[in-house]
């Protein structure tokens, strides 16, 4: 059972690394600075309809959403990250 352990565990510590990363990166403000179930309430369970159009996928995110805004500046601020070198 330990390697099944040994992965579970790997796989939240990732989770708990990118959850942070997000916060440094992407939010400011209150979010990037909210704990993890703060964060999963407002911009995880956020109403979104996917469209794909062009060959290009689109999230439509209801506007009435109270941080909608918030999640749209950090989808922008992530596409103007630059991308890793491999």
């Amino acid at each position: 059972q330990f390697p099944i352990n040994a992965a579970w565990l790997e796989l939240a510590l990732a989770g708990i690394d990118l959850t942070r990363w997000t916060q440094l990166l992407l939010l400011d403000g209150e979010l990037a600075r909210a704990e993890p179930k703060k964060l999963r309430y407002r911009l995880l369970h956020t109403a979104v309809r996917i469209a794909r159009t062009g060959r290009r996928i689109r999230l439509h995110i209801n506007a009435s959403w109270p941080w909608a805004t918030q999640l749209v500046v950090a989808f922008e601020r992530l596409t103007r990250l630059p991308r890793p070198v491999i």
